[in-house]
């Protein structure tokens, strides 16, 4: 099954020729090298570009292993350029190539160099790109699939489609698995032998048991308030354990900067202000989430909230957890402050959006029950309820839109309808 990647592929049409590397990263095995080697070439070609003027290097493959040093593969990307035309250097896996940033800073000078690479093994992670590409890199976020591009390959209603993929995700190659057991064994292998084995390798980890608990449990966690303060008690009083909180935000950021999970930050909504701690985690594949817990732990709520967690990212969005202060009485009458949280607050230029998510709406009660945070925000700003449930976009009486997820997933323009 090939995936069209279109999102993708018209960022890089749109960033083509524009003097900078194009930094592609994203979690391994999310498609990366296909979007680069074969869906941008494609293109490319479409477009009359020669083969000559193609220049693909695959770092990962034992005939490339001779450019695995800096010199011999600049003189050899350099002997390449024969004449004025673009040259569309497409260099897979650069991080093998010891000092490639030198390699890429170089070629940089040639003005007709157009420069693409992609790497996410244990020495190319996100937080490299801004120090070893000196301000030069334009980075291209990949994500695995989003549901609109797991449709395309579904053959079947798109409730079923929907809950498939609420169990197992959008890795590209799991769709070459039919049988649960297969899928099941798929991403638990990938989970285990490809992520977790490129952060220990990086960073050296030796308490094994510590940072897989610590991995078990922040699965457990999606869609919770938490903080490595609040972690290091649960290893006390949990487990027994002593595992410090500076370690465990340590631990935390290489998981942030291998892709494999996300964070959001807490936004007062009335004060204007963030609120550093606590925090909420997401992961960039909720297939590989459910993965880790033995597909044991499928609350589908919060489920829902790390895919539309995603979806926003995916389409640039910045996104938050919004609170809201308000004052209630207690049953003595007395005056109390009590925070509603919002599940997502998107900012975009001068516009943002509130964002809630719930499974159904099916009374009046559970409608005022999640509108409670929203109908307190003291502002104009669009307010949304998305849920499961099949439905018409509609306007209550609060003037908030309630919307289906699967106008949400599939409409580019939903935030704006």
């Amino acid at each position: 099954m090939e995936f069209r990647r279109e999102f993708y592929i018209n960022k890089l049409i749109n960033k083509k020729n524009n003097s900078m590397i194009k930094v592609i990263t994203g979690i391994r095995r999310c498609g990366k090298s296909y979007l680069l080697n074969i869906l941008f070439v494609k293109y490319l070609k479409s477009q009359g570009v020669d083969d000559s003027h193609i220049i693909k290097i695959d770092f990962d493959s034992p005939r490339n292993e001779k450019y695995h040093e800096a010199l011999p593969l600049f003189d050899y990307l350099e002997s390449l350029i024969k004449d004025n035309k673009t040259y569309y250097f497409l260099l897979d896996e650069i991080q093998l190539v010891n000092k490639f940033e030198s390699v890429l800073n170089g070629l940089m000078r040639k003005e007709n160099a157009d420069i693409y690479v992609t790497g996410s093994n244990s020495k190319f992670l996100s937080s490299d790109i801004i120090t070893e590409f000196r301000g030069r890199g334009d980075e291209i976020r990949v994500y695995p699939l989003s549901f609109a591009e797991f449709l395309t390959s579904f053959n079947g209603e798109k409730a079923e489609a929907l809950a498939e993929y609420m169990v197992y995700g959008g890795m590209p190659m799991l769709q070459n698995y039919k049988t649960v057991s297969e899928k099941n064994k798929y991403l638990q292998t990938l989970f285990d032998t490809v992520y977790l084995k490129d952060i220990k390798k990086r960073y050296n980890i030796n308490d094994d048991g510590n940072f897989e608990d610590l991995i078990n449990i922040i699965s457990s966690y999606v869609g919770s308030l938490t903080n490595p303060t609040k972690l290091e008690n649960t290893f006390k009083t949990v487990k027994n354990i002593s595992f410090n909180h500076s370690k465990i935000k340590l631990y935390l950021d290489y998981l942030k900067d291998a892709f494999l999970i996300d964070s959001a930050y807490r936004y007062d909504i009335k004060g204007k202000k963030y609120i550093d701690t606590p925090l909420k985690y997401y992961f960039t594949d909720i297939g590989l989430r459910n993965a880790r817990l033995g597909f044991r732990q499928t609350e589908p709520e919060h489920i829902l909230e790390n895919i539309i967690f995603n979806e926003l990212k995916m389409r640039g969005y910045n996104v938050d957890v919004g609170i809201v202060e308000i004052n209630v009485k207690d049953k003595n009458g007395k005056s109390q402050r009590k925070q509603l949280e919002v599940d997502f607050v998107i900012n975009e230029g001068s516009r943002r959006y509130y964002i809630q998510t719930a499974l159904s709406i099916p009374n009046k009660e559970k409608m005022e029950q999640e509108q409670k945070s929203l109908v307190n925000i003291p502002d104009s700003f669009k307010k949304i309820i998305v849920v499961r449930d099949y439905t018409q976009l509609w306007q209550n009486e609060e003037g908030i839109n309630i919307v289906s997820i699967y106008d949400f997933l599939l409409k580019d323009n939903i935030l704006n309808l």
